[in-house]
């Protein structure tokens, strides 16, 4: 369906720019929010709030996709979603932002070989050398030590990257049948109820009175700027860039975590980090720059969003799964 542009398209690209720069500075407010709120109980509050905001400005749209299907549908992509962030936030708190933020975004490079165990679709060589790049590049953040060990927080962060991309494959195959922005308000339901739960089963309650302003604020900020905006911003945009386009500048989004680092977090960058995060960048741009399977079958960009079936679903998916970081 053709939809009309009221803004020049580079507007578009900086709005998504702009959503990346807001989840780029995230990781840092969560730094700060991990002293407070345990992970589980973080998690369940920041995604159970940003489903009620979400859930009344969508509210026409919920009530008219009302469907078992559509619930469960959210409910799986809830229980991926937690994973992945449990994973990452415990991460966060054993690791720097910018280092939690590159590593995180190897997410990029694994999609197109579980998509291949899925749909039958074969990575192009582009894929597979950039997964040898990410490697190299996770190696030379997070390897330490005459023994090469690799960190707890940096091995949670890379666990989190595997399962932020279990869930952008099942959000690609979900999304071909079901509305992707209901899913979205189910998902952060099922995964704000999950952290609750996990958290009254695993982790202390966050103490009264350690919630002060800068809890509440940092809270706040999650939810208003980090999930919400970001994401209207992105919604907005996507309808009128590319997806493959609007993916790369989503990568971005690892960049501007290390810099809020080093500038709100005072994290120190030595020339070994800036060389793995250049390497980790350069295989996701490598790998989200080209289409999964090149060919006839192909169709190439017109400016319009137009893209080969699977590969749309799965870019689309990558922009649906990062509005929420």
């Amino acid at each position: 369906m053709q939809t009309t542009r009221t803004m020049p398209a580079f507007a578009y690209k900086i709005m998504i720019v702009i959503a990346t720069i807001i989840w780029g500075s995230t990781f840092v407010v969560m730094k700060d929010t991990v002293e407070v709120f345990e992970p589980s109980w973080l998690l369940g509050v920041r995604f159970l709030a940003t489903s009620f905001v979400l859930g009344i400005v969508f509210w026409r749209k919920l009530r008219a996709n009302l469907t078992l299907s559509t619930i469960r549908a959210g409910a799986v992509l809830g229980l991926l979603i937690f994973a992945a962030y449990w994973f990452q936030t415990v991460g966060l708190v054993y690791t720097t932002p910018g280092k939690n933020a590159f590593l995180t975004a190897i997410y990029c490079v694994i999609v197109p070989f579980l998509f291949w165990g899925i749909a039958k679709k074969r990575p192009t060589a582009y894929n597979i050398a950039a997964a040898v790049i990410c490697i190299a590049g996770v190696g030379l953040v997070s390897l330490s030590g005459d023994a090469l060990t690799i960190g707890f927080g940096d091995g949670m962060t890379i666990v989190c990257g595997f399962l932020f991309a279990a869930h952008i494959v099942a959000t690609s195959i979900f999304a071909k049948t079901k509305d992707v922005v209901v899913l979205t308000v189910y998902q952060c339901f099922f995964t704000g109820l999950l952290g609750l739960l996990v958290g009254a089963l695993t982790e202390p309650a966050p103490l009264l009175e350690a919630i002060g302003f800068d809890a509440i604020f940092n809270m706040a900020y999650l939810v208003i700027f980090g999930s919400c905006i970001a994401m209207g911003f992105q919604n907005a945009a996507l309808a009128h860039v590319p997806p493959s386009q609007a993916a790369i500048l989503l990568s971005l989004e690892s960049v501007f975590g290390v810099l809020f680092s080093v500038l709100l977090y005072g994290e120190e960058v030595g020339l070994r980090l800036l060389c793995g995060f250049a390497l980790i960048f350069v295989a996701v741009i490598l790998s989200e720059a080209f289409p999964l399977k090149r060919g006839k079958d192909i169709a190439m960009d017109d400016g319009q969003g137009g893209r080969e079936g699977s590969r749309e679903m799965v870019d689309e998916a990558i922009a649906e799964d990062s509005f929420a970081n």
